[in-house]
Parts: structure tokens; sequence; C-alpha cells
């Protein structure tokens, strides 16, 4: 994608954006009642926890450049019950977000399918927007990845294959642009703990997975923030960062519900994971504030 606005492709300043995953209305009741194949007729706990987060984002001074949401909006599965309206209920609480500070989403299995077909892709472009795309801040490339496409393209292969060629020129095209850093959003992580792994549901298959960081790694990515695990995990490797962010809502360890702040400076990308709790009474510490300038 070209810049929109050409200073957007310039260095000038430090700055920060907020990352979150996994809002999911109706996990936490189908977890709570063993029944996670089904969509959960209950999800007032998810949104009132969106509301906290999106209070305590609108208190943050400065604003952030952005918030990208990493997937898994909403649990009911395309075509379950309770989907139209779990969706309509998240869009309701993400209404509070400050004008000033743009959302960016990204696709999860939850709301394309953990086999997408071209039918459940075309309907979250209809509901939220691309499920891929690449955008500029400050000098910094972003890139909003289909990371189901990676998982089981199966019965899409087609949007697969596009999904694939867009990636490879837009990783091929970091070599003659000037990029400060390269940064990647997706739902699913490369992996958890470790790229030598076992394959798991959380993470991408190993083959795969070696491969893509590889290409990642030439391509001067910096980091890779995901969600999907609900809980926090990741680890280096081959100076890659591969960052897992635990979620706004169901919690599947011992983490808070919560948020991360990612502050982004000429040389680096430095992160923390905020409860909702302590974002809203302190807001961003003293060490990541500094970095700012």
């Amino acid at each position: 994608m070209a810049c929109l606005k050409e200073e957007q492709c310039e260095w000038k300043e430090p700055f920060y954006f907020i990352q979150a995953a996994d809002p999911q209305l109706g996990l936490m009741k189908a977890w709570s009642v063993g029944d996670c194949e089904n969509g959960g007729d209950e999800w007032g706990q998810e949104v009132m926890l969106t509301q906290q987060a999106v209070q305590a984002v609108n208190k943050l001074t400065p604003r952030p450049k952005f918030m990208v949401l990493c997937g898994d909006l909403i649990h009911a599965m395309p075509g379950m019950q309770w989907r139209d309206e779990q969706e309509r209920d998240l869009k309701d609480a993400l209404r509070g977000v400050d004008p000033a500070i743009p959302l960016v989403f990204v696709s999860g299995n939850h709301d394309i399918g953990n086999t997408p077909t071209p039918e459940t892709i075309a309907q979250y472009r209809r509901s939220w927007g691309d499920d891929y795309f690449s955008f500029w801040v400050g000098g910094v490339l972003f890139l909003v990845l289909n990371s189901q496409l990676f998982f089981d393209g199966s019965a899409c292969p087609d949007q697969r294959a596009a999904h694939e060629a867009w990636l490879s020129e837009q990783l091929d095209s970091t070599k003659h642009r000037a990029c400060r850093h390269t940064v990647v959003f997706q739902h699913i992580p490369i992996f958890l703990r470790s790229p030598e792994e076992d394959n798991d549901y959380f993470n991408l298959e190993k083959t795969f997975r070696l491969q893509l960081l590889e290409r990642f790694h030439k391509a001067g990515v910096k980091a890779v923030f995901s969600g999907h695990y609900h809980r926090n995990a990741g680890g280096m490797h081959n100076g890659v960062d591969m960052v897992v962010t635990s979620a706004i809502g169901c919690q599947l360890g011992t983490d808070p519900h919560g948020l991360r702040l990612v502050v982004v400076t000429k040389e680096k990308v430095v992160h923390r994971y905020y409860s909702l709790d302590e974002l809203s009474k302190t807001g961003m510490e003293k060490e990541l504030r500094d970095l700012l300038g």
C-alpha cells in the first residue's frame, strides 16, 4: 500500500500504539459451562471488559497512534447462533473509542472459521474491513495478515494464493523502501515459547513456521504481535520478537484481563502488558513514557 500521506513514510519521532486481542464475546459463558463448541448465550462480562479497555485507552496522554485488535472479536463462529448479536454489541462498545484513535481489526479463527471459506472471508470483510492489508505510521510499515490462511486455507485456495502473493510483495518491498521498522499483526502466534516446539492448536505448523520466521528475518521484521492463546507468551528468534498477548475477554491462564502498550523508537520496539485495572488507575508507566521523549 502506498502512503496516503507521504509524511507517514518518513521517520519523525517515537510513538506508541495499543495492541489488544480476543474480546471474544460469548466465550466466558461457554467456557464456564464447558461448551465452547457453541456460541455462548451471554456476553455481558466481555462487553463490560471491552468498555473498561476503551475507557482506559481514552484516558491515555498523549493519544496512541492507533489501537489494533488481533482477532477473535466474537466467539460465535460463522453461521452459529448469537453471531449477529455479539457483533452488534462489540461494535456498540467500540464506538466509545476516541475518534482520534483509529481502530485496526485483525481476523481470527472465530471471525472467519477454523477452515475459512470465500463466503466467511467475504462476510468478515463486510463487517470489519479487509482481512489483510498494510499501512504506514511515522516511517514504520505495519502488515496485517490473515493467519487462518496459514493454518488451513484448504477451502479457499484462491484467497490463500492471493494472500501469499501480496505478502511476498510486501516483504520484498522492505529491501528497497525506507522502513524504519516492519511490524506484523496476526491472530495465531507463529510459536508460543520456541520455534522448535511441537505443533499445537495455538501455533503454526512447524515446517511452515520456520519458513515464515526466515522470511520475516530476511525482510527485517522487528516484531510479530498476536493473540489466540488467551495467555501471555512469546520469545525472540533471529531478531524477530514473537509477542503473544493475552485477552481482553476470557483468560485461559493466570493473566489478568488486559492489553499491551507498544512504544516505537528509532532503534527499537518496546512493549508491556497492562491489566485493565492497572491501566485505568495509573496509565502508562514512566519508563515507557520517557521513551517518547
